[in-house]
């Protein structure tokens, strides 16, 4: 068993060559996760189960959510090479299985495997990164991490708009696309990624990566399922609740007793890890549910196609790289950090609340100028969360801190995913039901198939579709606002630390 470390200075040459096969990873992993943004409504629609439509996303999310802390500590264990190239390998395996899919059920499974190596690769990246390159010019490169986000959150939409706009291409092509790019990963990560060896005894923690698996899992199955598979006030949810409360008190315990913990207690101890991991779910819940469900909204209420649904990411998408690059520059000069996940979630807040005054008629010049907004303000803060926590901890600390702050933004997402899902899910079939009451029918024999099929309805009947779409998304945004206060809060309760530009004395004896 092995351990990883950097002893040693790095050039910026050496590291720009470990960064390059790094990100060209993130990128194959982020466009995987965002192709299906604009394809989704027609794979739901083509395959069933538009009710199952936050479970296709959300199963990723969860499993990337769960599996971050253990990629952490199974690289301090085997090697972050090792690990690296193995939820590489996890991932283009799981993508070729989700393109196979015959049914809604295969495809969340698939998806869900591929969820596992996403969540390796994009914790590790940020662990090997805090390995070669000290936090003080960690903020530039940190920089690039937020560009590579942002192109994969702008190519990944388009990308799946072209494919499925493509009829010789079909929806299976958001899942193979991502296979070369996987492959070429490999390669460069193999020739380039050279990190010294350094032999540590060290042990998973099973129990309590169980306890918190176990305690995230309940969490989504009753966000994901309340409202349509059982009431709100059934059993179930009460069950689930229960349930997730005490997996997660038993991770307290569970922790403190293991010998190396998945998440040491140490950390909770740590005022900066705390905040920057509070605040990295809030943003993570506003963050995925503009992703995944701002496509809808165009799609079925402006009418888009799925490409040039993903044209109408760009402003987004280009705030975020912008944003993402300056600060990271300017953190490097000056090695103050805490005014841009501060000025972020300002404009997170301001974004989502604008978002949530979008109507049928609303312009496409104000839609781009609110996620443009809330780009700016994701690109200000999502990186610069995780710096601030490696820069808050002991170099023995660094790559579970970095998961943990990564497992809690992905847990965000997945909550948001799952509890926004099911808002829509409910807001839609209740808003239907009142404007349709009085139609021959109701809404029996209704069914929602893909945007297309619904801008094929009857106008009438289209028209009631529309309305109850834009009425339940502008509810799904409006729940993203004190999400984004609390983050604001959080940030505000920061205390900043100048960042280090040197190896500390402990540091260096580890």
């Amino acid at each position: 068993m092995v351990r990883e470390t950097a002893p040693r200075s790095y050039t910026h040459r050496e590291v720009m060559e470990i960064l390059s096969g790094l990100l060209l990873a993130l990128l194959t992993s982020m466009i995987s996760t965002s192709v299906i943004g604009t394809a989704l409504p027609t794979i739901v629609g083509e395959l069933g189960g538009q009710e199952q439509y936050s479970w296709v996303a959300s199963s990723t999310l969860l499993t990337m959510t769960v599996s971050t802390p253990l990629w952490g500590k199974l690289s301090d264990i085997f090697g972050r090479k090792l690990m690296f190239q193995l939820a590489l390998g996890l991932f283009v395996a799981s993508s070729m299985a989700a393109g196979l899919s015959q049914n809604i059920g295969m495809l969340i499974a698939g998806r869900a495997v591929q969820g596992i190596g996403a969540g390796g690769l994009s914790a590790l990246v940020q662990v090997i990164l805090g390995d070669v390159v000290e936090p003080r010019e960690r903020g530039r490169y940190s920089g690039y991490v937020g560009a590579v986000f942002g192109v994969s959150t702008v190519a990944g939409p388009l990308l799946g708009g072209f494919i499925v706009d493509t009829e010789w291409l079909g929806w299976r092509w958001c899942f193979y696309v991502c296979v070369p790019l996987a492959l070429v990963a490999f390669i460069v990560i193999q020739r380039v990624l050279r990190l010294p060896r350094v032999k540590r005894a060290a042990k998973i923690d099973w129990w309590g990566a169980t306890m918190l698996t176990g305690g995230a899992t309940t969490l989504m199955l009753l966000l994901s399922l309340g409202g349509h598979e059982f009431e709100w006030g059934s059993p179930w949810t009460y069950g689930l609740g229960v349930l997730s409360v005490v997996l997660f008190a038993l991770a307290i315990p569970a922790e403190r007793r293991a010998a190396d913990p998945i998440l040491p207690p140490r950390l909770f101890r740590n005022r900066t890890f705390v905040l920057a991991s509070l605040a990295s779910l809030l943003i993570g819940i506003a963050m995925f549910g503009v992703m995944i469900y701002l496509p809808q909204y165009l799609q079925i209420v402006k009418g888009l196609t799925p490409t040039d649904s993903g044209l109408m990411t760009l402003p987004m998408v280009l705030g975020l790289f912008l944003a993402s690059i300056t600060s990271g520059r300017i953190v490097t000069r000056t090695g103050r950090w805490k005014a841009f996940p501060v000025a972020g979630l300002l404009l997170v807040t301001v974004g989502m609340w604008s978002l949530s005054r979008l109507e049928v008629r609303s312009s496409f010049l104000v839609i781009g100028a609110d996620t443009a907004i809330v780009g700016v303000g994701l690109g200000l803060s999502m990186q610069m969360l995780i710096l601030a926590t490696q820069n808050a901890v002991e170099r023995r600390d660094m790559a579970v801190s970095t998961s943990g702050v990564s497992f809690f933004r992905s847990l965000g997402g997945a909550i948001g995913v799952a509890a926004f899902g099911a808002i829509l899910t409910n807001r839609v079939r209740d808003e239907l039901a009142a404007m349709l009451a009085h139609a021959p029918g109701g809404t029996a024999g209704l069914a929602l198939g893909t945007p297309d099929a619904i801008q094929h309805l009857p106008a009438h009947v289209r028209d009631v579709v529309i309305q109850a779409f834009a009425s339940a998304m502008r509810t799904v945004f409006l729940v993203g606002v004190p999400a984004a206060v609390l983050g604001l809060v959080a940030v505000l309760c920061l205390r900043e630390a100048v960042l280090r530009s040197g190896r500390s004395r402990s540091e260096s004896a580890q």
